[in-house]
């Protein structure tokens, strides 16, 4: 399989292990098998800086809403992905500190819980600084849009506005709001699960699957993430694994059962386009 050409910020490099075949052991390389457990119930919030520097690079979710009062709020949070296409559903995960007067809501919270409603608009390296700053303690009815110099555009089907500067844009709706518990009893933050009832792309960063679908062209979009303590990360260099193909799934399994004395008792259900088990 021939490499796409490199882009304008994208270089595109061959897998890791090219010549990995289906059974082969990849191992580790870190010199020993000792690992290091973390009990979150016993460690609390000190788990943060772990955990967040663990399941990494994080999509960013930075998200504006509105209260009941119209008054906004534009915040990054990378607790967040996207959970299904159909329906097309979003998850946000918000956290709270006993610091925090409303009862240690953050104000994404507060604002969601009144009115149901927000924009996600996703991050790319023209404008990191400026949603960076959205994150900074202001005091409480301050209009970060404002303090960051971004600039709001009307949305289509919720009142939230979107960020003028974000090429893709998420209007979504709350469908269920999960309280999180943690093992002393305490309340310490909400999951939140919004519908995506509009998904905006701007033109000059769409482009074209080889089916012909609606893709974002990861080149001009320069999507920024979201690592450990203080640190973001680029995407510059891409690699392609192409899905195993039925020739190569059957031999696999046919050595496997081989190996094992079972038989074939499930059926495999069928790939999607850019799915990734």
């Amino acid at each position: 399989m021939s490499k796409p050409h490199d882009g304008k910020n994208i270089h595109f490099v061959d897998p890791p292990h090219p010549n990995w075949k289906p059974g082969d052991k990849l191992s580790h390389q870190l010199g020993s098998d000792n690992y290091i457990g973390l009990k979150p119930e016993e460690l609390g919030g000190d788990l943060y800086p772990a955990l967040i520097s663990a399941v990494c690079p994080r999509p960013i979710g930075f998200v504006c809403c509105l209260n009941s009062k119209g008054q906004r709020n534009l915040s990054p949070y990378s607790y967040f992905n996207v959970m299904n296409h159909d329906p097309a559903l979003c998850v946000l995960g918000a956290n709270r500190s006993a610091q925090r007067e409303g009862g240690g809501m953050k104000d994404f919270e507060q604002y969601v819980r009144e009115t149901g409603e927000f924009t996600v608009n996703m991050i790319s390296d023209w404008f990191v600084e400026a949603a960076n700053f959205t994150c900074g303690a202001f005091d409480a009815g301050v209009d970060e849009m404002d303090m960051s110099g971004l600039t709001p555009m009307p949305s289509v089907r919720v009142k939230p506005p979107r960020v003028k500067e974000s090429a893709v844009q998420l209007e979504c709706k709350v469908k269920h709001i999960y309280d999180t518990t943690n093992s002393k009893g305490v309340t310490t933050g909400a999951i939140i699960i919004a519908e995506i009832l509009l998904l905006h792309i701007h033109e000059a960063v769409a482009g074209r699957s080889p089916h012909g679908k609606t893709i974002v062209d990861i080149d001009k979009y320069e999507p920024i993430a979201r690592l450990g303590g203080l640190f973001y990360c680029r995407v510059k260099e891409v690699f392609e694994l192409p899905r195993p193909n039925e020739e190569q799934i059957s031999e696999r399994q046919q050595e496997y059962y081989e190996q094992t004395g079972e038989s074939a008792k499930h059926a495999v259900d069928p790939p999607q386009e850019g799915d990734a088990k």
